[in-house]
């Protein structure tokens, strides 16, 4: 049987969603433009850890240990001697690397089967449904700590742990979101014209989902975040030398005790920080996509 052509009526008469396309990035107030700007910063940072950092993070020097701000170290040094301001700049690297493999891994899971169950439907959609309520039923954080037990501490079991953990998340948004647009006329159109799932899913279902998910991408890397630095914080995730900011946070607590606050103080700004921005820009992107639909 010779397929027809595809149709070539405009997107719009048959109810279909511009995607991608269709969001802007900026044009959400100045909050949303301000949290885009910390995180290209942020980035920037991380990139050019080696150049812009002043010293060496893990070089000791125990004659300024816990020395205050000064023109040699803006923001003091810690128990070590080391340069805070180094260590922040470098530990951006660990902090947005790990919560940047897990988003990308449990999107990419999580989006493979959602879209499977919601087009399948029956029995596959039950399995996968149960399968991912069963994932989402165990923490993220214990999961981690188990596997943790298992491999050793690290930063790659925590991140093995926590895109499993994550792909729950984005399989019920997504399955949810496609049932509702398969239903829709031009998807029914193109079934109809003998066009296979698999076409119809690739060119036509994904992209139309597509800002939905990234919107809860941008949320869940804040989230993400928090979870590896409290991992690190308890000596599960990156370990000592390399700079991490949860890590960070926990060789800091002896130095309050001293009367020193940065060495503490600062990663928890920058994970605030960070974590803050993710949430602003994943709800504007949600409320942009929201207005769009209506």
């Amino acid at each position: 049987m010779t397929l027809t052509a595809p149709p070539t009526a405009p997107a719009a008469a048959l109810g279909r969603r511009p995607g991608l396309r269709g969001l802007a990035v900026l044009g959400q107030g100045p909050l949303f433009t301000a949290a885009v700007a910390v995180l290209a910063l942020l980035v920037l940072t991380a990139v050019l850890a080696p150049v812009i950092s002043p010293y060496d993070p893990e070089v000791l020097d125990l004659s300024a240990n816990l020395a205050g701000t000064s023109a040699d170290h803006l923001l003091g040094t810690d128990q070590s001697g080391r340069d805070i301001l180094s260590r922040l700049v470098h530990g951006a690297r660990t902090g947005l690397l790990g919560p940047l493999v897990v988003v990308a891994v449990s999107t990419v899971l999580g989006t493979l089967v959602g879209v499977a169950a919601a087009w399948r439907g029956g029995w596959i959609d039950m399995l996968l449904s149960r399968s991912m309520d069963l994932v989402f039923s165990v923490p993220g954080l214990l999961l981690a700590i188990m596997l943790v037990a298992v491999a050793g501490p690290g930063m790659t079991a925590p991140v093995i742990a926590m895109a499993v953990a994550y792909t729950p998340y984005v399989g019920r948004l997504v399955r949810g979101i496609a049932r509702q647009e398969k239903a829709r006329p031009y998807i029914e159109s193109y079934v109809v014209q003998g066009w296979s799932g698999l076409t119809i899913c690739l060119r036509h279902l994904l992209p139309n989902i597509a800002p939905t998910v990234f919107a809860q991408s941008a949320m869940n890397f804040g989230y993400a975040l928090m979870d590896l630095a409290a991992l690190s914080f308890l000596g599960f995730g990156v370990q000592p030398p390399t700079a991490d900011w949860g890590a960070m946070i926990n060789e800091g607590q002896s130095a309050i005790q001293q009367g020193a606050m940065l060495p503490a103080l600062a990663p928890c700004v920058c994970i605030v920080l960070a974590v803050v921005a993710f949430g602003i820009v994943g709800e504007g992107l949600a409320d942009r996509i929201s207005k769009r639909e209506r």
